[in-house]
């Protein structure tokens, strides 16, 4: 059957012709295999993902799924569950050819892994998609499991054959977030997998990295002429990141409590943005020119002292209130979650980067949950202009302008600069140039997997960590978590659901004569 593609149906013009991810071509033959297919993870984000990727005509034909669960599915009752699942989370509509199509291409593979023969089993199946699909021997195995299973994982399928590339094909392995719970167990981690496989073989996924505005944001830096000579200390103020989210804990209080925002967001989520952000120019977008500059990044933000922890990190926990109308209870109230639970939902801190480009430029950074509204944002903030053109006029302070970069809800890129407004006096007003992806390009369907997933089969490994990247972001956060765990939070909660935050968190960049941008909804 013919690769179908849904490119053209009921497609929404644009301003320009777009091509899809790597001009439209599709990647070469393979197979994924989802250990843990039958996992949330699956059905909420790879699934359509790769759906997605059918109706851009992305895929090969030589192409199959295998899900590899404890659940007594079979292939059949797998396909079935997957079908029911895409009527409630696909991001497009579910076309009959392009269903079809990537349905007869899923095979299902039931056992445990910690079994005897369950990967040996798995290689059979492998070898018989193989046989039947043309797969080439090429398989992307996605690990879509507990944390604690990764390298267990990885050594079961190790032992079986299953990441040994022979006769040409290839053999990789990606690995969800966390990427450890600090520093030492970041490095075992590392360990571990590096003596089962190549480092060119790991593929650590952030799924931030998968959105548009993110990788949109390497273009917009070194494309355009006009951005790049005033992106430095010379004329940046500070930079503020916030990553806001409406939502409780809901169903992950188990994880979560062991977690903590700290964990669960900056080492990797943030981390990743401060570097796209701060990083130098690579050589060229290979992806070892970009994750080295990225690292460089990493290891020049100087890890804080434990005096430098109580004043420029800040923790946070969430207790009752109103969000967007509803009443949200407070976390300690989760029945998942310590009753004295001191495990933060938010944290602000105040970082910098020690190199040329921005030693004296804040990095402020902010994460939290039961927060006001739902976005992920970066704000680049100027200096101000001297004031001694306007010392006549009743004009008390300029606005600065700013670069604010929205990765969600609504991608896109905005600038803020002052304006005259109309009238017979000088009075300056400020003024908002938007650009928004849909508006632009159109609305594309998207769960943000699809590029990561591409690129995986593909080959290409620019947006996804390496072992030294993980490294280095986690020597930044050991000491925060090493302060936090001898002192535990005497004031929790500490602030409102609803609310922006704890009022530290103001504090923070009040004692710098600065503010928050606001997070109300």
């Amino acid at each position: 059957m013919a690769r179908p593609t849904d490119a053209s149906a009921g497609a929404k013009p644009t301003n320009h012709a777009v091509e899809p991810i790597a001009g439209g071509r599709p990647v070469g033959p393979c197979a994924i295999v989802i250990i843990g297919a039958a996992g949330d993870l699956t059905k909420r984000k790879l699934v359509p993902a790769l759906y997605n990727l059918v109706r851009e005509g992305l895929l090969a034909d030589e192409f199959a799924v295998v899900g590899f669960a404890r659940a007594p599915l079979g292939a059949d009752g797998f396909r079935a569950r997957l079908e029911q699942d895409m009527k409630q989370f696909a991001t497009a509509p579910l076309t009959t050819d392009s269903w079809s199509w990537l349905k007869q291409r899923v095979e299902y593979c039931q056992a445990d892994f910690n079994e005897a023969g369950a990967m040996e089993e798995l290689a059979g199946r492998l070898g018989r998609v193989d046989a039947e699909r043309g797969t080439r021997g090429n398989a992307l195995f996605y690990l879509a499991t507990a944390p604690e299973y990764f390298a267990e994982v990885v050594r079961k399928l190790a032992q079986a054959g299953l990441t040994r590339e022979k006769d040409g094909s290839w053999r990789r392995v990606i690995v969800e977030k966390p990427f450890g719970r600090d520093l030492e167990s970041a490095r075992q981690l590392n360990r571990e997998l590096r003596q089962l496989l190549d480092e060119r073989q790991i593929y650590r996924i952030d799924h931030y990295l998968g959105k548009e505005t993110v990788q949109n944001l390497l273009v917009f830096r070194f494309a355009n002429g006009i951005f790049e000579p005033i992106w430095n200390r010379r004329y940046v103020d500070h930079v503020q990141i916030t990553v806001a989210e409406t939502v409780g804990v809901e169903t992950r209080g188990n994880y979560y409590d062991r977690s903590g925002a700290l964990r669960d967001m900056v080492p990797n989520h943030i981390f990743q943005l401060i570097t796209l952000v701060a990083m130098e120019p690579p050589i060229s977008f290979e992806a070892d020119a970009v994750r080295d500059e990225q690292t460089k990044v990493l290891r020049a933000i100087a890890p804080l002292t434990p005096e430098e922890v109580l004043q420029r990190a800040v923790r946070g926990q969430y207790g009752d209130g109103m969000v967007k109308g509803r009443k949200l209870t407070a976390y300690r109230s989760d029945p998942k979650v310590q009753p004295t639970s001191g495990t933060e939902t938010y944290v602000a801190m105040k970082l910098n980067v020690d190199n040329w480009r921005w030693t004296g430029v804040p990095f402020y950074l902010r994460v939290g949950k039961a927060m006001p509204r739902r976005f992920t944002e970066i704000a680049i903030t100027f200096k101000r202009p001297p004031f001694t053109l306007f010392r006549d006029t009743p004009i008390e302070k300029l606005t600065p302008n700013q670069i604010i970069v929205t990765i969600q809800p609504d991608e896109g890129i905005s600038l803020a600069f002052g304006a005259k407004i109309p009238g017979a006096t000088v009075r300056l007003g400020g003024v908002q140039m938007d650009f928004k992806y849909a508006d632009h390009f159109g609305s594309t369907p998207s769960t943000g997997y699809e590029r990561l997933l591409y690129d995986a089969m593909a080959g290409d490994a620019t947006l996804f960590q390496r072992a030294d990247m993980v490294e280095a972001a986690w020597g930044v956060v050991d000491p925060i978590l090493d302060v936090w765990r001898s002192l535990p939070p005497r004031a929790f909660p500490n602030y409102a659901a609803g609310s922006a935050g704890p009022k530290e968190a103001d504090e923070l960049l009040a004692r710098d004569g600065r503010a928050w941008r606001p997070i109300e909804a």
